[in-house]
């Protein structure tokens, strides 16, 4: 079956997030990784978030805290609402675990590392 990516890029999953998430391709941009890391939460992909965690970062996450958060809610938008090289600010709209309409927003930071774009840390909004 062939849906559309979590993103909300417009394309089909499997031609958008999921080589990115399964390590097929490398995620581009910064801009990129967070859509990916929106669709593993979505799809429950706890390796590949701490994977794309920072190294200096992932003692601050756990495997199992990622994949309680990830399964408990139910993931609906993701809109991006600006992106530089580095950073990306979004906000994620998701239900919580008593169905409740939740607004994640966030103002992410990256940094590219080998070629390959890592998360390091976020600047939450209310």
């Amino acid at each position: 079956m062939r849906n559309k990516c979590y993103c909300g890029s417009h394309k089909i999953f499997q031609d958008c997030c999921e080589p990115i998430i399964k390590g097929i391709q490398k995620a581009p941009t910064a801009e990129s990784l967070m859509r990916s890391r929106y669709s593993a939460y979505a799809t429950h992909q706890a390796d590949y978030l701490l994977e794309t965690t920072h190294i200096s970062e992932r003692k601050y996450y756990s495997k199992s805290d990622i994949l309680n958060w990830a399964t408990s809610n139910q993931w609906l938008q993701l809109e991006i609402i600006s992106a530089t090289e580095n950073t990306v600010e979004f906000k994620a709209y998701f239900l919580d675990s008593k169905l409740q309409k939740q607004i994640h927003h966030e103002l992410s930071t990256f940094k590219l590392e080998n070629g390959r774009w890592f998360y390091v840390d976020g600047q939450f909004f209310n």
